[in-house]
């Protein structure tokens, strides 16, 4: 069979790929901040890739229709214009056809993409956003993230009456919860934070927010239980919840011990040492009670998980008080209580600089699985016999009776 073979279909330029090369502008905010600024149109000159020559004698048909669809999406010069190249040679007559597609306008621009209402969005946008006076702050954010302040059209006005809040009541002490601006509540704030953050120059997580603001946050507390006349409370008080800001301020008479466990229900559980107290530590929240100035000269025993978080947690409390020694966080216990191992879901293998020997390498032994996959051994599943016999009921270096 003779004949020259059919060469490939060639990648012909559509009305997609020119609507491609703008939605660029359109994504990296340009186009909109050159609207916003009252800058001319920034016209878009691109290429065109069409038949060739040889294309015109072997697929004239194919030619004809790319033209037809090049011409249909330029809505008669609505969304683009095309310029006109010649194409062909002595052989083949000459042939124009489009060579650039030109958009030379915001209209032409935004109606290629169709983003009419987006752009009569972010109109509004910008109109709120001048508003915010004395300073310009809102509409410079606008200006730089356009896409995502058209995102936020909707609550837009909502969220430009919380940064005046915010901004008028900066370093005022008072809480987000008496804000009173019109349409904002406390969950607009937090649910809008990463915003009103950037717009206002502070921290986006939730205490650096309100702290870089001067605002008032909710206050840390710190949970305890004592010994009888320990805080100079009445006898029938066992259980008490302070403010950690105040808690720090107590100068609690004669107290001689204190233990810190992690669990709320092995908190309950446990004996009160004689002339000391018990604090819940609640995880890596152990900083609270760790940083209460009158336990620096304390005897302290930490009783946490026996997994590789509880180990991380003993060392972050070491951070605040060094002499603090671990109870039932040691080889023994775990090796005695193996049919109740659980497993971690997302062990640490941070490196611990503050654990004991024993400690150091009971840890390295978890973290390496030498027991099993991930165990764990939580403090509520030790053997209350088990524990009862190694917690401090009294004074340290005082005997047993």
């Amino acid at each position: 069979m003779s004949g020259r073979a059919a060469r490939p279909a060639a990648r012909w330029t559509t009305p997609s790929d020119i609507a491609a090369k703008v939605r660029r502008r359109w994504e990296d905010g340009s186009l909109l901040r050159a609207l916003a600024a009252g800058d001319p149109f920034p016209v878009l000159d691109i290429p065109v890739h069409g038949p060739s020559a040889a294309d015109l004698g072997e697929r004239f048909d194919e030619a004809r229709d790319w033209v037809a669809s090049l011409d249909a999406g330029s809505r008669g010069g609505r969304a683009y214009d095309l310029v006109s190249t010649s194409v062909g040679g002595r052989n083949i007559g000459r042939t124009e056809l489009p060579g650039r597609a030109v958009v030379a306008s915001y209209d032409q621009a935004w109606r290629l993409l169709g983003v009419l209402d987006d752009v009569a969005a972010f109109g509004r946008v910008l109109t709120i956003a001048d508003q915010v006076l004395p300073d310009d702050a809102v509409r410079a954010w606008v200006l730089e993230k356009p896409l995502r302040a058209l995102a936020l059209e909707p609550e837009w006005p909502a969220i430009t009456a919380a940064y005046r809040w915010l901004r008028d009541n900066r370093g005022s002490g008072r809480y987000l919860r008496q804000v009173d601006a019109p349409g904002v509540d406390t969950k607009l704030v937090e649910r809008h934070r990463p915003v009103l953050a950037e717009m206002l120059g502070v921290a986006s997580r939730a205490a650096g927010f309100t702290t870089d603001l001067g605002l008032s946050a909710k206050p840390a507390m710190v949970r305890l239980r004592c010994a009888p006349g320990l805080l100079g409370l009445p006898d029938v008080v066992t259980d008490v919840t302070l403010r950690l800001d105040e808690a720090r301020q107590l100068a609690p008479r004669a107290i001689t011990q204190a233990l810190i466990v992690e669990n709320e229900v092995t908190y309950l559980s446990v004996p009160v040492p004689v002339g000391g107290l018990v604090l819940w530590g609640k995880g890596f929240d152990v900083d609270q009670p760790a940083s209460l100035p009158w336990l620096r000269d304390t005897h302290v025993t930490y009783w946490g998980d026996l997994d590789t978080h509880g180990f991380a947690i003993l060392d972050r409390l070491r951070a605040w008080l060094p002499q603090a020694r671990s109870v039932l966080m040691d080889r023994d216990t775990l090796l005695a209580h193996e049919e109740r191992w659980g497993q971690e879901d997302r062990p640490t293998a941070a490196a611990l600089t503050r654990l004991t020997e024993a400690e150091a390498a009971l840890y390295a032994e978890l973290v390496t699985d030498r027991h099993g996959t991930r165990v764990r051994l939580e403090q509520e599943r030790i053997d209350w016999a088990w524990a009862s016999g190694q917690l401090p009921a009294r004074p340290a270096g005082e005997a047993p009776e």
